[in-house]
């Protein structure tokens, strides 16, 4: 009887894609592109890149079958790749890509003492989780969702992420652009509502009408009180749901924030892992969780999930900066679950960055297509390695 294909190798690479207009909408007042490519949006005072940077991780069996995976790489990208490279890539050799849970469990366990529960470590493991799964996938000639407990969607509705117009009125129209598409779900960055955050939902509603679903990120920006204060102002236009309104430290003041708001919170795009949730789910500080599959990978991805169905909290996937490969795994791990109503749609980064990638995933007319094939459906074509960015060496 033939041995099932064991991990032989495990290779990193950094992309860093250009990009005529950052990511959330050109520069705004004080802003600008520092000598590493990067911008610390002056609104939440947080630092993004100025192009499209990601990691890939590369997981080949001793049988010459590959995985692909994706995670954050898109601040100092060198720290994850050197983490794998370094210190879990030889860990793997040998494992069965079919232990993916376990070996997630094995590679977080390494560094429980040491500050295991975020940041780069939790990044470095989503990125791996991820490739594993899709080796495991197509070892099985089977789709990763097939291998989650089951298909529920064949299509995810999605929903507008940004609007990045240079003013509001470009906004308003870039919206409506995409309602006369099939979208009917938007959401707007208050990071660069430099109009102003209720003057922008007012102008969405009004510009868009009651049939659609509007959103606002807060980007952490705010104190409880302030945020409570905002959201009843913003209550009166109707929003599906209000997104991270304190910083995310603050588990007190999101807690009092969803308790003393009559719209629904959304939270959660930071956490990696479900120790990280439970408490917040515990003190009832949503009513949606927003999973980064680029920080979790899909095994926490699932659990975390699964937790949040427990609580009756509905999921709606968040999905940042990469080429498409999280993005694939983010849309099996969803279709697999009973409380996805949406999925978050960047369109700025997704619809261009497709022709990075081999793909049958899209999204139109108001809904994401669930990629087809073995594993995770979504490989890197050919046109991306001219965008590699050397690494930092590791020793």
């Amino acid at each position: 009887m033939r041995s099932f294909p064991c991990i032989a190798q495990v290779e990193t690479f950094i992309v860093s894609l250009p990009r005529a207009v950052p990511y959330l909408g050109p520069l705004g007042p004080g802003e600008s592109v520092n000598e590493r490519g990067y911008i610390v949006r002056r609104g939440n005072r947080s630092i993004y890149p100025s192009t499209d940077m990601s990691v890939l991780v590369k997981v080949t069996a001793d049988d010459g079958t590959v995985g692909w995976g994706e995670t954050y790489g898109i601040i100092a990208p060198d720290a994850v790749t050197a983490i794998v490279d370094d210190v879990l890539g030889p860990l793997l050799r040998g494992r069965d890509p079919r232990d993916a849970v376990v070996i997630q469990e094995d590679l977080y366990d390494l560094m429980r003492v040491r500050g295991m529960s975020g940041g780069y470590w939790g990044d470095a493991i989503a990125g791996l989780d991820i490739a594993i799964w899709d080796l495991f996938g197509k070892l099985a000639d089977q789709p990763v969702v097939k291998l989650l407990g089951g298909q529920r969607m064949a299509r995810i509705p999605a929903y507008v992420s940004g609007l990045p117009g240079a003013d509001l009125q470009a906004r308003l129209a870039l919206a409506r652009s995409f309602r006369e598409k099939g979208f009917r779900a938007f959401k707007y960055a208050a990071v660069v509502s430099f109009d102003g955050i209720v003057e922008e939902m007012r102008t969405l509603r009004e510009g868009l009408g009651d049939a659609v679903d509007l959103m606002v990120d807060l980007h952490w920006k705010f104190t409880a009180q302030e945020a409570i204060q905002l959201v009843d102002r913003l209550a009166a236009y109707r929003p599906y749901f209000v997104e991270a309104p304190c910083a995310p430290e603050d588990t007190e003041g999101m807690a009092q924030v969803g308790a003393s708001v009559r719209v629904p919170l959304a939270l959660g795009e930071e956490w990696r892992t479900v120790y990280e949730v439970r408490p917040r789910l515990e003190r009832r500080a949503m009513a949606i969780l927003q999973p980064e599959m680029g920080h979790t990978g899909i095994s926490q991805f699932m659990q975390i999930a699964r937790m949040a169905n427990a609580f009756h909290v509905n999921v709606i996937p968040h999905a940042s900066i990469g080429i498409g490969i999280y993005q694939a795994a983010s849309l099996h791990a969803a279709a697999a679950l009973p409380n996805v109503p949406m999925h978050e749609y960047q369109h700025s980064v997704f619809d261009r960055n497709l022709q990075y990638v081999n793909t049958t995933m899209r999204c139109a007319d108001g809904h994401f297509e669930l990629p087809e094939g073995p594993g995770i459906g979504c490989e890197p074509a050919q046109e991306v390695w001219q965008y590699l960015r050397p690494k930092a060496e590791t020793r």
